[in-house]
């Protein structure tokens, strides 16, 4: 799992009709099967008024997750389409929600194929796809004596955290994988090991 992958940018989002029903394309980056779940749990709770709300998901787990279902539209209309996209695409560490509102007039098996289809591939347009590395997260706890030092090797380096100033100095950090090990190296060797790192 440690190789390149693709997924979306960031959230992207589709409305059109069909016939009468409204469908609404939601996708977002996932990194954990639990980031999955809460985005679905989240869209479900702001359209709680719609028909339905088809959730798929394709999450770099151990093991690796796909996950789909027709909520309550016929078997195979909806979750496996919306989920042969973001194969199709080969997108992962992402999650997709279409919401749909029923418009009176049945669509059947292949229209309801296409729309939600449909709804992913034009969310996932929206969102715009990116090549991403594995990343790795550990904290870092250190004196104020080092902090700078330890600021000064995470700004030179490039790399994503944030600060904590408490009574010692806590960094949160996101790293590629492949640069993981060698920046704990660096901080370690430039504080005389009295950096306390730790994994997220």
């Amino acid at each position: 799992m440690s190789e390149e992958y693709r997924t979306v940018a960031g959230r992207g989002h589709a409305r059109f009709e069909v016939r009468g029903s409204e469908f609404i394309g939601h996708v977002a980056p996932a990194e954990t099967v639990e980031a999955a779940e809460s985005f679905v749990d989240a869209i479900r709770g702001e359209y709680d008024d719609a028909t339905h709300n088809v959730p798929a998901y394709r999450v770099r787990a151990d093991p690796f997750r796909e996950y789909q279902s027709d909520d309550g539209e016929p078997s195979g209309s909806s979750g496996k389409p919306a989920l042969n996209v973001l194969v199709q695409r080969e997108i992962e560490n992402v999650v997709a929600v279409v919401t749909r509102y029923y418009g009176g007039t049945n669509l059947g098996v292949g229209g309801l194929a296409r729309s939600y289809s449909q709804a992913v591939k034009e969310a996932v347009d929206d969102a715009g796809v990116v090549t991403e590395r594995p990343h790795e997260r550990f904290s870092i706890r250190t004196r104020y004596d080092d902090s700078g030092t330890v600021r000064g090797i995470l700004e030179s380096e490039g790399v994503e955290f944030d600060a904590e100033y408490g009574e010692t100095v806590t960094f949160e950090v996101r790293v590629p994988e492949t640069d993981a090990a060698q920046l704990r190296d660096r901080i370690r060797s430039a504080t005389s090991g009295r950096a306390d790192l730790s994994d997220i």
